[in-house]
């Protein structure tokens, strides 16, 4: 019989994909293992590998067309099977259950009421994130979900694979739903932000002459962008702490350091600040934590977000556990995570599950700026650049070079103490620059 093919979740913050290219057409044989398309979601361009084998018998989302998760995009038949001309994919004019692979399953009717009691839950608990189920796609196992809780996952943005259901036989119900939005699940990573569509300004309304501008469309990362950082704003209670910090220490070592690997390497002041930042996390964890409706959550390592500008927008590829790296190692890492990014070859485990941001500006001349918090992360930190100022020493005027770094906080999770204590300590690691080689 026909196999659907469905537009699959790539990213765990995606829920809707552009079709970018079509690599099999119509009657092409397709293997396990081939590329088939490319996808826009809002992190990268991605390939889409074949799972079931056969041919490729129709195309119904061509290249260009924007599509929802879950949704039918082409239809694969045997080798020599007649495929009826009536013929409806599932996930055509219908909301489809997500299997664990992104591919839908069919839908079930709703049961009665069922005397069967339903598992216990532990009062103000989210049901358990099933990891397994998202690794389970090969056994091909059909999701049990009601109608109304498939309608509420496909709204959220929630893969239906990383929750485990409380109804009645582990089927996923409303509740299961709404409690895995409040902690932030969707393909079972750390991401609490599912975006609400902003509507454009309608054309008609454009101040402008259409021949004094050039339309350029919005990518899926764009618009990503767009709805994650209004978001951010409008919902998460921003403050905003700011310290200048002696950096002659720093720029010192740094030189010796360089110098003295003679090629081998070549450390920035970002590899620094990385290395610094995960150290006074140790020091004030309380300012490494995120925030959820039931709990904050205050992380036992240091996964540090290094936003970089790539064409069309930026992406935070994450240097996990970087307080038990070497700065060499950091370095190195950073260098590699930044060439994927700007490639497009990011794993979507790259760039996912941060519990802090750096944004650093410095390089562009930048003394002093603001940073948008990255939900569902607690703070994130803005790097000014290196700069000669004239500073007092003793009731003397003297000059120093310095740099002014501001930290911007959801005050949800990071007190004004916190964040202050957390800065002190962010300061002394940067002025006494060999405490980040020990």
């Amino acid at each position: 019989m026909p196999i659907d093919i469905f537009m699959t979740q790539l990213s765990p913050t995606m829920t809707e994909g552009k079709i970018a290219r079509w690599l099999k057409k119509e009657g092409d044989t397709l293997e396990s293992g081939e590329v088939m398309l490319e996808v826009e979601t809002d992190k990268a361009t991605m390939e889409v590998e074949v799972i079931d084998e056969g041919v490729l018998h129709k195309i119904i989302a061509p290249e260009g067309t924007l599509v929802t998760v879950g949704e039918a995009i082409g239809v694969i038949a045997e080798e020599g099977e007649e495929v009826p001309a009536d013929y409806v994919p599932e996930g055509a004019g219908q909301e489809p259950v997500l299997e664990t692979h992104g591919t839908p399953a069919a839908v079930e009717a709703e049961p009665k009421p069922s005397p069967v009691p339903a598992p216990r839950e532990v009062a103000g608990e989210a049901p358990a994130v099933d990891m397994a189920a998202v690794e389970r796609a090969a056994d091909d196992k059909r999701i049990k979900a009601s109608p109304l809780a498939r309608r509420l996952a496909k709204q959220k943005g929630i893969n239906l694979a990383a929750i485990t259901g409380t109804g009645p036989r582990g089927r996923i119900v409303k509740a299961d739903v709404e409690k895995a939005a409040k902690r932030g699940i969707n393909l079972g990573g750390a991401e609490s932000f599912v975006p609400r569509e902003i509507r454009p300004l309608p054309a008609g309304l454009m101040p402008y002459h259409a021949d004094e501008y050039d339309a350029i469309e919005n990518s899926m990362m764009r618009k990503a962008i767009a709805r994650r950082l209004t978001e951010s704003k409008q919902q998460v209670p921003h403050f905003y702490l700011s310290v200048d910090v002696e950096m002659e220490r720093l720029m010192d070592l740094r030189a010796q350091l360089n110098e003295a690997a003679d090629g081998a390497f070549k450390l920035s002041v970002n590899d620094f600040i990385v290395k610094a930042v995960s150290k006074a996390l140790v020091d004030v964890p309380a300012a490494n934590a995120s925030w959820a409706d039931s709990h904050t959550y205050q992380h036992k390592h240091a996964h540090i977000s290094i936003a970089v500008a790539i064409e069309g927008g930026l992406i935070t590829p994450i240097v996990r556990f970087a307080e038990q790296k070497s700065i060499v190692d950091i370095s190195n890492e950073i260098k590699e995570l930044a060439g994927k990014a700007r490639a497009g070859e990011l794993k979507p485990e790259e760039y996912t599950g941060g519990t802090f941001s750096i944004s650093n500006l410095g390089m562009y001349g930048i003394k002093e700026f603001q940073a948008i918090v990255n939900p569902p992360e607690g703070a994130i930190l803005a790097v000014g650049g290196t700069e000669e100022r004239v500073v007092a020493e003793n009731g003397q005027a003297v000059v120093k070079k310095m740099m002014t770094l501001s930290l911007s906080c959801d005050h949800r999770v990071v007190d004004g103490a916190v964040g202050a204590e957390y800065l002190n300590a962010l300061k002394k690691h940067l002025e006494c620059p060999a405490s980040v080689l020990i």
